[in-house]
């Protein structure tokens, strides 16, 4: 019998079994930001240890950085502290530090495969849920808590117990305006938040096989979502050359390649559950609730609760009641007064070429406040690079500088009151955009761009005139 690649990267990687039944895991790359690791060198500090591997420990700045004005020191005196303690220490250990200014600052979700550090195989940890996004690499990849970061500073190892591997096959072709983020959304939708807990997400099936690795990387992020510890989609040819080339790539690429290559599930590999998804059943896709399987079809009406019963029929009138929606109205058309394009979800140069193509010529409605955040500062560079920026400025969107902004509130970047924002990030839940009656619609960034423009929920199809290749 064959292994998957989960298996295949957890032996690769496992050092020993603990006392408690947990199992101790090398890991091969570890990503800091300024919000969990703070705390993870002062605990450090606190028992006079070092960090075991500083070479395979990279920092950048994400959460907290504004991005309208980065000059330091920053306006938020506690945003300015937590750069600096997080420069400070990586001064200290010896970590390399992706400071704002430096080229590669920017979403750590971001930079570390624009870089090339994220590499199939590896086993990369971070103190961040949204670490699966790796997985699109082929890695196992494991959002981590403070306390946890700390062991990894210390020891370059986790304790954790073996997951379960659900193989998620999407196989068809996806119409014309259906997207990564769509995908997901509607495999969030089909098996629930907590689908994934005790699981591994593996990707797969023709769909999934067609999709280029930043599409790819936009499903991975949103593994958590679905409850999953992690999610991956196996190394192919387009892995490596998304790879080839790029900034801390190992020397003697071909023989890495084949490596990588050893690392995808076998052909007879077995899974502890398998799912088939129709690509023909997955529409543009919103969510109308506080949850991201909260979501319906743009197509769909907003749902009611007389038609369940129990804790679900709860779920949906506390969703309803927030969220302000009439149940069995259509979604489309609901007003929106923020609209938000960025996030590790889909803050990648991708993503902006594909607003820019359609919102040529076309202006955000009067009502609407546009903010553009590119997830890194090479993603702003190329994107200027093409005259992406002047794009959207015409059209009325703010194009700002890298950092996570609107995703979450930990920075200047927030909703006011019950402002209720089209988003192309991975999170609606209540307060998560800064405000404790702010409403989030999380979608596609194209079906961000066609609300800006209207001035309400939109189907970009319809907006933009995206029409199916008759051939």
């Amino acid at each position: 019998m064959g292994k998957n690649l989960f298996q295949k990267v957890w032996d690769d990687h496992v050092i020993r079994q603990l006392d408690n039944g947990q199992f101790q895991l090398f890991m091969a790359l570890h990503l800091i930001h300024e919000v969990t690791s703070p705390q993870a060198f002062g605990m450090l500090k606190d028992k006079g240890l070092s960090v075991a591997y500083p070479k395979r420990t990279y920092a950048t700045v994400d959460h907290i950085i504004p991005t309208d004005n980065q000059s330091r020191p920053l306006a938020d005196d506690m945003a300015e502290k937590m750069i600096q303690v997080l420069s400070d220490a990586t001064s200290e250990h010896g970590i390399e530090f992706f400071a704002p200014e430096s080229g590669s600052q920017g979403i750590v979700h971001v930079v570390g495969p624009e870089l090339g550090l994220t590499q199939p195989g590896m086993t990369i940890c971070c103190g961040d849920s949204h670490t699966a996004t790796h997985g699109a690499f082929g890695c196992i990849a494991l959002g981590i808590g403070t306390s946890q970061v700390r062991d990894v500073l210390a020891s370059q190892t986790l304790a954790m117990d073996p997951l379960k591997v659900r193989r998620i096959k999407v196989d068809g072709k996806l119409s014309v305006g259906v997207t990564a983020k769509d995908v997901i959304l509607h495999i969030i939708r089909v098996l629930g938040v907590n689908g994934g807990v005790g699981y591994a997400y593996e990707y797969a099936g023709s769909v999934v096989d067609a999709m280029t690795m930043e599409e790819r990387m936009t499903v991975c992020n949103m593994s958590i979502e679905g409850g999953a510890r992690c999610g991956y989609i196996n190394p192919d040819e387009t892995t490596f050359e998304f790879l080839k080339g790029r900034e801390r790539v190992p020397v003697g690429f071909d023989e890495a390649c084949e490596k990588w290559r050893a690392y995808a599930s076998d052909l007879d590999a077995s899974y502890d559950d398998e799912v088939l998804i129709s690509a023909a059943d997955i529409k543009p896709t919103v969510t109308w609730g506080v949850t991201p399987a909260q979501a319906i079809s743009i197509e769909e009406l907003v749902p009611s609760p007389e038609t369940v019963e129990g804790l679900d029929k709860n779920l949906i009138n506390d969703a309803l009641g927030y969220m302000k929606l009439k149940a069995g109205a259509p979604i489309k058309g609901t007003k929106i007064d923020v609209a938000f394009i960025g996030s590790c979800t889909n803050g990648r140069l991708s993503d902006f070429q594909a607003v820019a193509k359609v919102i040529q010529g076309k202006t955000v409605a009067g009502n609407v406040r546009a903010i553009a955040v590119p997830g890194s500062e090479k993603v702003d560079k190329d994107a200027r690079a093409i005259g992406l920026h002047e794009i959207f400025e015409a059209a009325g969107f703010e194009w700002r500088k890298p950092g996570c902004s609107m995703c979450l509130a930990m920075n200047p970047d927030k909703l006011v009151g019950d402002e209720i924002c089209a988003s192309s990030s991975n999170r609606n839940f209540i307060g998560r955009q800064g405000s404790s009656t702010g409403r989030t619609i999380l979608m596609s960034p194209i079906m961000v761009a066609a609300a800006a423009i209207e001035g309400s929920v939109a189907d970009a199809r319809e907006v933009f005139g995206l029409m199916e290749d008759a051939s």
